[in-house]
């Protein structure tokens, strides 16, 4: 079916207080996945590119996103494209002609000041565009290979206030929001504020986006849906499912050598984690 829109997407599941899911794509295989697992609910569901992707692919945005518009195309559910984590000016230019609908902005770790003016010259121009955009406040951290961020540290949380005036100051479409997740978990032991997202959802006007929600179990993710979460944001989950199978595979077959048999059995599993994410969030809206 035609390419949908991250905003529509998000609209729509914030007014019937459930959420939409975002998987981070690296490869053909991961968009693959990530489209049969959403057919197979059925449910609407982002191909989000980030910004690590990209470089992952020499600086090039286009073949990977290409790729992807090619599948959101050709499925049977609503499909939008997402440009994730975008810190370059000049990768956040190429995203409306690449396809994308939507970008997140990040700035968050600059000081307050800074990360307002660099994300208001974002939307300035992202709406000028027709796109979507997504900011962060607070300290999710994980992110560009660290340690993820102690989530309960002081000061990592997104202060409902501080995020009140951000969002009016700054025009944003979503906002991500700091409430006990990281990026990069490997295990989910993540627990969510919950007491801080319903501040949060009171707060603010805009839908709220979980980043870092391979982390988290699914009676949390459950919960902060039902507090008001609107975007969730999966990647490491599927990398852990594609490395595993892969890692199995190999083991079984120490004399394989073509890529598709363990190509396979990798989208294979990532196939089955966006099903039961999906399922999880009770997204079978399409």
């Amino acid at each position: 079916m035609p390419l949908t829109t991250t905003g529509e997407l998000i609209t729509r599941a914030a007014a019937a207080r459930s959420a939409v899911a975002s998987f981070n794509v690296i490869t053909l295989e991961h968009v693959e996945a990530v489209v049969a697992g959403a057919e197979s609910v059925p449910a609407p569901v982002v191909l989000q590119v980030s910004e690590n992707a990209v470089k992952f692919h020499g600086g090039q945005l286009l073949p990977l996103a290409r790729a992807a518009v090619a599948a959101a195309e050709r499925a049977a559910v609503p499909v939008a494209l997402h440009l994730d984590h975008v810190q370059s000016e000049t990768l956040l230019y190429q995203a409306a002609e690449a396809g994308f609908s939507s970008v997140m902005y990040d700035a968050a770790r600059l000081p307050y000041a800074q990360n307002l003016a660099a994300t208001r010259a974002a939307v300035d121009w992202a709406h000028a565009q027709g796109l979507w955009i997504e900011a962060e406040l607070g300290q999710i951290g994980g992110k560009d290979g660290r340690a993820p961020l102690d989530a309960h540290a002081p000061g990592a949380r997104t202060d409902p206030d501080e995020a009140r005036a951000f969002v009016a100051d700054s025009g944003v479409d979503a906002l991500a929001v700091a409430i006990g997740s990281a990026h990069a978990m490997t295990t989910r032991t993540a627990t969510l504020d919950h007491a801080l997202l319903k501040q949060l959802s009171a707060a603010l006007d805009v839908p709220l986006v979980l980043h870092g929600s391979s982390g988290v179990p699914d009676g949390e993710l459950t919960a902060a849906v039902a507090g008001g979460i609107a975007k969730v944001n999966i990647g490491t989950a599927l990398n852990i499912a594609l490395t595993r199978a892969i890692r199995d595979f190999l083991a079984d077959r120490p004399e394989a050598v073509d890529p598709r048999g363990y190509l396979t059995v990798a989208r294979d599993a990532m196939t089955r984690v966006v099903a039961r994410t999906l399922q999880t969030l009770g997204a079978a809206t399409a």
